[in-house]
């Protein structure tokens, strides 16, 4: 499963957390896998969200525990850095069964989190026809699946859907096109049944992120 972290960081702050996860976040990452760790530029302000893999709750368990009696870690960067936070939020999730962890074709791109808060019932009632709506997108070619995570622990019937673009630009290019596309339009006119609502993220990575 995965942990989707969500740092509100102090403005005056912003600059300065940048610098220290960059500068320290290996020490982290030497205890379980980090998918990625990105700043918001827009949907929000002062903001970090950063992805965790873990194999199972004993391997987080454990991995917790361990960076607990990290000394180098506690000092280094935990100390140092919690006084620049507002606020933390974590959801446990998993990737949908139809979708795999995907990469970018290339760096220096920018990522879109979409956050859908979904009718109760689960997969099982909306499963299908948000499939079909992620799909259609996905054919168009503009832009490239990440990954599509449904939440376990947090707020539930939630699914984050991580896109990557090129660029701010492409990415609004490529949504007009899509618009216009009576495939597309067929596709999300069924899943929006099921919807509650849905927000949209733009994410710029750390150099320090795996996925870039």
């Amino acid at each position: 499963f995965y942990e989707i972290r969500t740092y509100d960081v102090k403005p005056a702050k912003m600059k300065e957390f940048v610098e220290m996860v960059d500068k320290y976040i290996h020490l982290r990452a030497a205890h379980s896998e980090l998918i990625g760790f990105w700043t918001v530029e827009f949907g929000a302000m002062n903001k970090a969200i950063h992805i965790w893999k873990f194999d199972n709750f004993a391997h987080r368990a454990a991995v917790r525990k361990a960076i607990a009696n990290d000394k180098e870690w506690q000092e280094k960067f935990i100390s140092p850095v919690l006084p620049f936070l507002e606020k933390q939020h974590n959801e446990i999730a998993y990737l949908v069964p139809w979708c795999e962890l995907g990469k970018p074709p290339q760096e220096g791109g920018v990522y879109e989190m979409v956050t859908f808060q979904m009718k109760p019932g689960g997969p099982a009632v909306w499963g299908q026809a948000f499939r079909a709506a992620i799909s259609t997108h996905i054919n168009t070619g503009y832009t490239k699946l990440i990954g599509v995570f449904h939440t376990e622990y947090g707020l539930l019937n939630t699914v984050h859907v991580m896109w990557w673009n090129e660029n701010p630009d492409s990415r609004a290019a490529g949504r007009h096109y899509a618009h216009e596309d009576a495939r597309v339009v067929a596709a999300v006119r069924e899943s929006v049944r099921f919807l509650e609502s849905q927000r949209s993220m733009l994410l710029i990575p750390l150099p320090c992120s795996p996925l870039k």
